[in-house]
């Protein structure tokens, strides 16, 4: 048998062997080295990875964006606990620059754009606004228990709050005053009173002890209601009283608020007080002995309150008009139902009518050219009023004509406004206005921003220098257009009375529940804004009563055709406050005609 030569290789031969396996199995080792490094990020970041990247950071599961929520808007801590662990996860955060509010980066699911968690001392207040199944939610106000000489105990003085007047008898059955006869059948059988048009202090005040979401704890409050009688305590003195005096109870309780915790929350923003005067009692424009009222609305810290008063200021953002009080208050809503039936079956045979008195002493007045085209009109009736014993001073007689006319003319009185505008509305009859801040401008939430669906507006003008006739004017208005009209002035007698305090009304929202619920909603825009980082940088003061117009969600104002009504500094045919100053004083010294 033949046997295979063994081969024999030469040495160089050898080595290229050895190192082909080697290189061989190094790309083996790189390989599955490549292959392990794969599988490993793999698994990390898809199968470990699948839920959202977020989920590395832990935040409460309270508090969460809720179903319906902008995602925009910033999640709202559910309780303290959660504001606490929010604390913890931020205090090192260089982004917590303010002492009062907890700023903590997250970025949100559907945007992936950073938002902020915040926390301010008013968030649950907001928080309440989302229990749906409390019906006060989003609603409660707190009241602060003030010392009685703001308030309780000036009533205990009665007999000096008006040089005139005796207030004794005008503070009684909570602020409405005595109760009227129906001697004549002019009124309802109950709830008529003899009430003074400057006795809104007492009135709102009584109506918030029955208001049915008041609350002891601040800290859930959409609202601080500052229960201080201004009007009745500026009406003490502002005749023969220096400055000082004036200044007195103003300067104090700003020092007494400002002390209270409720206060450092928004420092004053809000709360909200009344005062049932016109605004320019409250604006005294030096410290003059001789200048007119107090500065309760120029202190510092009266600037962040709200003041409702019975006359606003177009030029002040501080202050709000509410309705003068008439002399209906119903107890129950039954009352109002009944009256309004009843204005609308009535027989109206005066197209137009006016009560009032003329003022020779102010060239600007239109009162005279009113008076003279009612004295003229067959369809016009005329109630004057003047010094001494007058038909104006009855109640009884002036809603007795109110009622038996279409169109009531309300030119302005002293000031602005009047309280006729208010009793004319009462009794169904359409007012006539000639100046848009005897209304239009005023009293934005109680009336609708349409004016012409519930008035008739006349411009001051239109009688003073081109001499218009009012019956033609009024005249060119449609059988069809003026029952409409009618109708839209009836139904807004609800919310343009005052109820009476000592009972609730069920289902019908009052002049006192219209103001409060602005103020409310007033409250909570301010702290949704502060939440969300909203300012207002373009807001101008002086343009006030623009902004009180504007539709939602509009936040500039432009030119307006009434600019000339409220044109700064005064001109010839504009208003300013040094002229309404000298108009409050003319209001006082023209309330010698309801002396009792």
């Amino acid at each position: 048998m033949r046997r295979r030569s063994t081969v024999t290789l030469h040495p160089d031969q050898m080595e290229k062997v050895v190192g082909k396996n080697q290189r061989s199995r190094i790309c083996l080792l790189a390989a599955l080295s490549v292959m392990f490094w794969f599988l490993l990020f793999y698994f990390h970041f898809v199968v470990l990875g699948s839920g959202s990247v977020d989920d590395s950071i832990n935040f409460p599961s309270s508090s969460p964006v809720h179903d319906g929520e902008s995602i925009n808007k910033h999640p709202v801590l559910t309780d303290s606990t959660d504001e606490s662990r929010v604390k913890d996860v931020s205090v090192h955060s260089e982004l917590i620059d303010k002492p009062r509010a907890v700023e903590v980066p997250v970025k949100h699911e559907l945007t992936n754009k950073p938002q902020v968690l915040k926390s301010f001392p008013f968030m649950k207040a907001l928080k309440t606004i989302e229990n749906k199944s409390d019906p006060c939610g989003g609603r409660y106000i707190y009241v602060h228990d003030l010392p009685p000489r703001f308030n309780e105990d000036m009533l205990k003085e009665c007999k000096s709050l008006s040089l005139w007047t005796n207030m004794c008898k005008f503070t009684t059955n909570a602020g409405l005053g005595p109760p009227l006869e129906n001697v004549e059948g002019v009124f309802s059988n109950t709830g008529w009173y003899a009430t003074n048009q400057f006795a809104v202090d007492v009135i709102f005040s009584n109506r918030m002890k029955q208001y049915e979401c008041l609350t002891k704890d601040s800290s859930i409050a959409a609202a601080v209601f500052v229960p201080f009688y201004a009007g009745l305590d500026i009406a003490r003195y502002l005749w023969g009283y220096n400055i000082s005096v004036r200044d007195a109870a103003s300067l104090e309780l700003v020092d007494w608020l400002s002390k209270r915790p409720e206060w450092g929350v928004m420092g004053g923003k809000d709360h909200f007080l009344v005062a049932g005067r016109i605004t320019w009692d409250f604006r005294r424009l030096s410290d003059l002995d001789s200048d007119w009222g107090n500065k309760l609305l120029f202190l510092p810290a009266a600037r962040n309150m709200s003041m409702l008063v019975v006359e606003s200021s177009p030029w002040n953002a501080n202050d709000f008009g509410i309705p003068y009080p008439t002399y209906f208050h119903p107890a129950k809503d039954a009352d109002v139902f009944s009256w309004q039936d009843r204005m609308r079956k009535l027989d109206r045979p005066w197209l137009f009518s006016f009560a009032g008195a003329p003022r020779p002493d102010n060239p600007k007045s239109i009162r005279g050219q009113i008076i003279e085209q009612c004295k003229k009109s067959k369809v016009g009736k005329l109630l004057e009023c003047d010094f001494g014993e007058s038909k104006c001073h009855s109640p009884s007689s002036i809603m007795q004509m109110f009622q038996s006319s279409l169109f009531c003319l309300q030119p302005q009185g002293d000031s602005y406004t009047r309280r006729s505008a208010f009793d004319s509305m009462l009794a169904g009859c359409i007012p006539v206005f000639f100046h848009p801040g005897s209304a239009y401008t005023q009293y934005t939430w109680h009336l609708p921003k349409n004016y012409s669906k519930y008035s008739v507006f006349i411009p001051e003008d239109d009688l003073r220098k081109r001499n218009v006739s009012i019956e033609e004017r009024l005249g060119q208005i449609s059988i069809e257009d003026v029952k409409i009209m009618r109708e839209a002035v009836i139904s807004l007698i609800p919310q343009l009375i005052y109820a009476d305090p000592r009972f609730r009304l069920e289902t019908l929202k009052d002049s006192f529940d219209v103001a409060v619920q602005a103020i409310i909603n007033k409250v909570t825009k301010l702290r949704h804004d502060i939440v969300e980082g909203r300012t207002n940088d373009n807001f101008i003061e002086e343009n006030s009563w623009k902004y009180e117009l504007l539709e939602e969600g509009q936040r500039e104002v432009g030119a307006h055709e009434w600019d000339p009504f409220f044109s700064k500094p005064k001109d010839a045919n504009a208003d300013s406050g040094e002229s309404s100053a000298e108009a409050a004083k003319n209001s006082w010294k023209n309330e010698q005609r309801d002396k009792s």
